[in-house]
């Protein structure tokens, strides 16, 4: 309801305008992920410390920390299954709740934000044997990793790889053109990034060194599956690629096989066949 209201007020404005108001909602998600009754057991079992005004959480003995990432309007407990999964596996799961996300306050973060986030959990609970991370999660964790953040192995869940693609994606949302559209990335570059017109491509997800198994599910309504081969193609052989059929961007999330193979690739047991080369015919 919330949305439609908002897609009909933008209508109204002239696009340069309306660029800059999508800005605004941009750092403000329209609503805040709540605990799940599903969630909650999981959630209430963590330990929580507010670092810097960010919520984090951590489950386990603090042996073999394990990276989790949320994605826009999102929140750590979405991990909940993956977290029950690890824990009894000898894992100690870490995540945290995105500024402006679930338990913690502010407007949106920045990737940089995002990458100081995770650098400060590493300081404080170990390299991480593995990290999975969902939609927008994706590019913050890998970017991390670039920027030296240590990660044994990856996971990907309905990830995006291009910087822009968040900025097209929320037009869309909202229903704005393309002048709206260079409207929001002009405020994106100023606002938040000093005028830098080129994180489009600095921040967009490039080669990395590090073992990387994406999942994507071939009915995904927010981030397109064409998004996955972009990814793979960075990481080339060292990349791995599990398509999932019918469960689109959330349930995803919970999905036995996915959970399984996820967790497995955390172990370096990966069952799938998961060929990328073979898989998305990126060559060799």
């Amino acid at each position: 309801m919330i949305l439609e209201v908002v897609r009909a007020s933008l209508k109204v404005l002239p696009p340069t305008i309306a660029g800059r108001v999508a800005f605004e909602l941009w750092r403000r998600p329209f609503k805040r992920g709540q605990v799940r009754e599903s969630e909650r057991e999981v959630h209430e079992a963590a330990t929580v410390e507010v670092v810097d005004e960010v919520v984090t959480y951590a489950w386990g003995d603090g042996a073999r920390p394990v990276l989790l990432v949320h994605g826009w309007r999102s929140r750590a407990s979405r991990f909940h299954k993956f977290v029950t999964r690890l824990v009894e596996l000898g894992y100690s799961p870490v995540s945290y709740d995105a500024p402006g996300h679930g338990d913690s306050p502010g407007p949106a973060g920045t990737i940089l934000d995002h990458q100081r986030i995770i650098r400060g959990l590493q300081d404080r609970h170990g390299r991480f044997e593995g990290a999975i991370a969902h939609s927008l999660g994706v590019p913050f964790v890998l970017y991390a990793i670039r920027e030296g953040v240590y990660v044994e192995r990856v996971v990907t869940i309905s990830g995006l790889a291009d910087f822009g693609y968040l900025a097209d994606a929320f037009c869309r949302e909202l229903g704005l053109g393309a002048k709206a559209n260079a409207s929001l990335r002009r405020s994106i570059e100023r606002r938040l990034f000093d005028g830098d017109d080129g994180i489009w491509t600095r921040y967009s997800v490039a080669a990395g060194d590090v073992d990387l198994l994406a999942i994507h599910n071939d009915e995904d309504d927010v981030v397109d599956p064409t998004q996955a081969p972009v990814l793979l193609a960075k990481y080339g052989p060292r990349a791995h690629f599990l398509q999932t059929n019918g469960l689109g961007h959330r349930r995803i999330m919970t999905d036995p096989e996915v959970i399984t193979e996820a967790v497995a690739f955390v172990q370096d047991s990966l069952s799938v066949d998961s060929d990328v080369a073979e898989r998305l015919d990126l060559g060799a």
